[in-house]
């Protein structure tokens, strides 16, 4: 991509998260996700094969549909009201279509659809900034409103959408929709409790952000999309692959990685709540997602592929990011025996 054309798209999807998490307007809020969107299309696009062209158009249409479903919900809401305040959001109808509007920017169950393929046709930093950035302004807009909405509603597409994720990532073998699940079953669990405790919603998607950031890193230095090439990576960069699985294992949330404290204070909130079987329920099923990422460590770093004489070599870059993947995998991995620091501040 020409730099000028880097510049000015990463320009636009700062300028545009930074709009709809100041405001306070729902006008404002809309033209910061549209200023979003339109940037990151020409990222996803970029390399003008068809399957990346297919991901823009998908991406674009259900953006632009999400986007004017929460603009007609907002003007439903200052019709009845009187109010274009984001947070005096209280008329039935609009809580609704605001919700059915954040489920399909985000990619909540049942709007998840077009979530894996977009990925699947983007590249692996372009499908980084999907699953982080992209998904910050909606959140955002999610917890402004969380008072007004449905908590019985949010439940269940969280609980189904932790159900989908491990589900569907069972027999994938493209990296890139294996992470497009595991971040569908993460929203689930930032999702369920975002009423009750919307500060361990943030705590949690910045923890997320951290470790996939860390995951799409490390596999976009060794060029790896595919499980059969990640079983080759090893020979590679064998350094990289075992701190690869050891963030893997972070994001499934086993202890003593980082990854095991979100969901540990969920459940306790949860508890806390008296929504005791939703927390067993969603703790259950992320059991789901644990034997995907156990696939992932497993190729990663303890099966050696065969090398039989007319086996096709790839070949191994070594890109400038070196320090930055050391900072965030040991962020990652070591990060808990701070969490009572992490709890402090929020």
């Amino acid at each position: 991509m020409n730099p000028y054309a880097k510049l000015i798209t990463s320009t636009s999807l700062i300028l545009g998260t930074t709009i709809t998490a100041s405001s306070n307007h729902w006008a404002m809020a809309w033209t910061g996700l549209e200023i979003n969107t339109l940037a990151i299309i020409p990222m996803i696009s970029k390399s003008h094969h068809p399957r990346a062209i297919e991901a823009a158009i998908k991406y674009f249409l259900i953006q632009a549909a999400a986007s004017a479903t929460m603009l007609f919900s907002s003007m439903i809401n200052a019709w009845q009201t009187g109010q274009w305040d984001i947070t005096q959001l209280t008329y039935s109808t609009s809580c609704l279509l605001l919700t059915t509007a954040i489920a399909m920017k985000l990619g909540l169950v049942p709007f998840h659809f077009w979530f894996p393929e977009v990925l699947q046709g983007s590249s692996l930093i372009t499908a980084l900034l999907l699953s982080t950035a992209m998904k910050f302004p909606p959140i955002i807009i999610l917890l402004l409103t969380s008072n007004s909405l449905n908590p019985t509603l949010l439940t269940l597409m969280a609980i189904f959408s932790a159900a989908l994720g491990g589900w569907m990532g069972l027999n994938q073998t493209q990296i890139r929709k294996i992470l497009a699940f595991s971040s569908i079953s993460h929203l689930g669990w930032m999702t369920i409790i975002i009423i009750y405790n919307p500060k361990l919603t943030v705590l949690t998607f910045l923890l997320y952000t951290l470790m996939t950031s860390t995951i799409f890193l490390s596999l976009n230095t060794t060029n790896t999309t595919k499980l059969s090439t990640l079983m080759m990576s090893w020979t590679k960069a064998p350094l990289l692959n075992t701190t690869l699985m050891l963030t893997l294992l972070s994001l499934a949330g086993l202890p003593p990685f980082i990854g095991f404290l979100p969901k540990w204070l969920i459940i306790q909130e949860l508890t806390k709540q008296e929504m005791t079987p939703a927390a067993l329920t969603i703790a259950l099923l992320s059991l789901l997602s644990l034997f995907f990422y156990l696939r992932l460590t497993y190729f990663t770093s303890i099966t050696l592929p065969p090398n039989p004489t007319n086996h096709t070599k790839h070949w191994y870059h070594n890109k400038s990011t070196n320090a930055l993947i050391a900072t965030l995998t040991s962020l990652s991995i070591l990060l808990l025996p701070l969490s009572p620091l992490i709890l402090t501040t929020i």
